[in-house]
This record gives C-alpha cells, structure tokens and sequence, in this order.
C-alpha cells in the first residue's frame, strides 16, 4: 500500500464541544467560507484515501447532513456514546467492515489549519520509517497543557507524557503531541482491542495504541509538523478567531504571491474558495466569499461585500455589496450599490451610486448611474437609465419581466410597470410610468399635464416668507428678510 495513498483516514468528529457556547456543533462552526470539519476533509482528500470515515455522536443528524453537501462521499459511523478517542477510531474501523490493509491516517474534526501536505509528509514518514505507528509533532514556544513527546537515541517515540505527570526535565521538552496519527491498519484493529478503561475517565484512549505496540516490539514514530499552529484544536470562541486570522492570512499571502495587491490583510477578508487573477486590486475593508472570482487588473473595495460574484478583468467595484453576480469586464459598480443574485452586468456597463439590481441583465456599455431599482428586467445595449427610475415588478402575488431594447435614453424619475417592453432607440420622458409597450424609436410620454394656478400662494398663504418672497420676485414691492 502506497504511504501516499492511505487506506483509510477517519476523522474524529463526535464531540459536544461544551466550550463554544452555541447550539451549532463545534464542528460545524465556520471560518473562511468552510466548516471547521470541512477543512479537515478537504486537507484528507488530498490524500486520496481508499476511505474516508467520519466518526459522528453528538448532534449526529446535523453534522451528518452536512457531511452529505461538502462531502457526499465520506462515509460515517456513530459514537453513541462518547467513551474516548480510542472508542471513537474503533468505532470509525467497525465502518470499514471488510477490515483496513494498510495506512490508517486519524485526524480531529477541530483542526482547521492542518493542511494536505502536512498530512502527506506524516503518511510518507510512517512508510519510509516502518513504523507501526507515527505521531503527528510539533515544537511549540510555549508547551505548558500539552503531552510531550518522549524519544530514545533512535529518535523513535518512547512515550508521550501528559503534562501534569511530567518530570522536571520532560517539562522542558517543546515538542508536543498533535492528536494525528498513522497507524499501520492491522495493528491498530489488534491494538485497540486491548485498550482499557482504568483512568480517571473511564475512557479509551487511542494515545494508549503506542504503549501496546512498543511492548510488542513494534517502532513508534513521528514527524514534526513544520508549522507548530497546524495542529491547533479549536475548543472555544477565542480559539476560532485566532484561526480565522492565521487562516485569512494564510489565503493573502497565496494571493499576493500569485500577483494580487491587497492594500491592507488587517482588513481585507476572503474564503479558501476565492480565486483570483494576476493584477487584481482589492483595497481595504473588503470581504469575498463564496466562488468570487476578481479578473485580471480588476479593482475591488474599499468596503466591499462580495459572495459568489464574478469580476471581470478591468472592471471596477466601490463599497458595493453583491451576491450571485457577474460583472463584465472594465464594467463600474458603486459606490453604495447593491447586487442581488441574478445581476449580469455587461462590458463597460456602469451601475451606479444607491442602485439595486435584481434578476437583471444590463447589456454592453448600458447605465443605471443613479437612485434606482431595475428587478426583473432585461436591458440592451448602450442604453442610459435616467436617475430615481424603478422597475415595477411585483403585482403582489407575482413577479414579471420587463424590456428595454437598446440605445434607449429612459428619462428620470420613470416607473416601469411590467411587463412592459421598450423598444430600441426609444425615449421617455421624465416622471413617466409606463404602463404600455413602446414601439422603436419613440418617445413615451405617460404624465399628468402640467396646471399654474397665479396667486394661489398670496391668497392661501398671505403674510408668509413665500408670499413676500413671490411679491417682490413679481415687482409688487421690496423683499423683507
């Protein structure tokens, strides 16, 4: 069996999680875009196991359908009870019930910054060493709380001793226990078949795997995580903000490195399924999520929101919020707009300041530059939408669809009340509502007439600041402050 291939990696995942305070499942707790356990997934499947187990007990029907939309193909199994980590990967085996021939990776479902490689590195340690089991490491500045590592003059594991039964001397050892794991499969099943209860938890403890298989004869090994905060479990609030920010960072500096300037990380926010082009800019203050994709030499933020939206190459985004959308490319959008799922945007196209756009396909080089609602609608090329127009397009019960050819020039202040069709090169005229289609190269006029009543201001309002102000504009005697 391949060490790069595993035969099986089962992924601890059963906990309550008491210290996060909340009625999510610790597990299922999110940062950057995925859950925490999801991030322990995706660095598994870079190892292409034969299988993948997830170990499930407290709020099973949760995590487990959430198992089923990040990972279809990972197979759970069911911790009843919560008896100890060694229960839980015999638990996890039990699963497997043709048996494991070969490497047996086990991970915890709280560790978010373990990454694919970290994991290879382990898996191919454990083969080219022999070892029947090999310990995830790390050296730690601080390892006060942790198991320490234990070697003899081989460098191989000797034990791994808790911190409060630690001599003064392994006190000074900084190389602590990760809870990660390769086993060879085999020896594991045997091993943990041996595994007892006699501690003050009354638990199984996978850690006491190691003891059996070195009394056996067998080497215990590791491999010494090049990153000490890989291994970093998350048991509360703190913890996962410290992991968002190591996170985050980690995906800017991806970014930058591939081309990107992102003018301030302190500020600047992204999820792992963000992707971005060479040149791209993204200022201060700006969050994507989602399939957000920036183009080439696109200019983002500053304050900007932007979950699954495409960017295209050149275009430009101001403190805008959009969801679901795609923006040409050299398009503009912002300040102050938002985008709801369903805006396409086309090449060279604005939408302006205090715009919302919804279900809405706005052709090339068309405008909505000001104060205005288009939902439902579909608009042409190189057409101007006057300031302060909306799209009617709700009649209570339904919505409808609304057309607006192109090179048309829409007035301000105009109500278009779907379904209704603009025809192209037409004109309309400001305050209008359109109730009725438009043929081609026509100006719609749909506004009451206009009606001055003289003197309604002197005799409705005599003595006023209006009536001087009008006497005087009229010649009928001096302006009084």
């Amino acid at each position: 069996m391949s060490a790069i291939r595993p035969a099986a990696v089962v992924v601890l995942a059963a906990g309550e999680g008491t210290r996060m305070k909340s009625a999510t499942p610790k597990v299922l707790h999110e940062i950057c875009g995925r859950s925490l356990v999801g991030h322990v997934l995706a660095a598994a499947r870079e190892l292409k196991p034969e299988n993948l187990v997830v170990v499930v007990g407290h709020a099973r029907e949760q995590v487990a359908a959430h198992l089923g939309e990040v990972d279809p193909n990972a197979r759970t199994a069911v911790q009843e009870q919560q008896k100890g980590t060694g229960h839980a990967v015999r638990m996890g085996l039990d699963e497997l019930a043709s048996g494991v021939d070969g490497t047996v990776v086990v991970v915890c479902g709280d560790t978010p910054l373990l990454t694919g490689g970290t994991l290879r590195r382990l898996a191919e340690t454990h083969h080219g060493d022999g070892n029947a089991v090999t310990v995830l490491t790390a050296e730690v500045p601080d390892a006060t709380g942790y198991g320490r590592i234990v070697r003899d003059d081989t460098g191989a594991v000797t034990a791994i001793v808790e911190h409060k039964d630690a001599t003064a001397a392994q006190r000074e050892i900084r190389e602590i226990n990760s809870g990660v794991f390769a086993f060879d499969g085999q020896l594991l099943a045997d091993a943990l078949k041996k595994v007892r209860t006699n501690n003050s938890q009354g638990e199984e403890y996978l850690t006491d795997v190691l003891g059996i298989l070195r009394e056996a004869g067998h080497r215990v090994g590791a491999c010494v995580a090049g990153d000490h905060r890989e291994i970093a479990g998350i048991n509360n609030r703190v913890q996962l903000s410290e992991a968002r920010r190591i996170l985050n960072d980690r995906l800017l500096e991806r970014a930058m490195l591939a081309g990107v300037t992102v003018v301030d990380p302190a500020t600047t926010w992204v999820d792992v399924t963000v992707t971005f082009e060479q040149d791209a800019v993204v200022h201060p203050g700006t969050q994507l999520h989602g399939s957000t994709h920036l183009g080439e030499g696109s200019e983002v933020g500053p304050h900007c929101r932007l979950r699954d939206t495409h960017v295209g190459a050149g275009a430009r985004v101001d403190n805008t919020v959009s969801e679901g959308a795609r923006i040409g490319a050299q398009a503009s959008v912002g300040p102050y707009a938002y985008l709801r799922p369903g805006t396409r945007l086309g090449v060279k196209g604005k939408i302006g300041t205090y715009v919302e756009t919804k279900n809405a396909a706005i052709g090339e080089g068309t405008k909505v530059p000001h104060l205005s609602y288009v939902g439902d609608a579909t608009i042409g090329d190189h057409t101007n939408i006057g300031a302060a127009s909306v799209f009617v397009n709700y009649d209570g019960q339904e919505k409808h669809h609304s057309t607006i050819g192109s090179h048309c020039r829409t007035g301000s202040d105009n109500m278009f009340v779907a379904p209704v069709t603009v025809g192209d090169g037409a004109y309309t005229a400001a305050g209008s509502v359109i109730t009725k289609d438009v043929p081609p190269g026509s100006l719609a006029v749909a506004r009451g007439q206009q009606r001055n009543i003289e003197g309604w201001v002197a005799r409705k309002r005599p003595g006023s600041a209006a009536a001087k102000a009008a006497e005087a504009a009229s010649g009928q005697g001096p302006r009084e402050d």
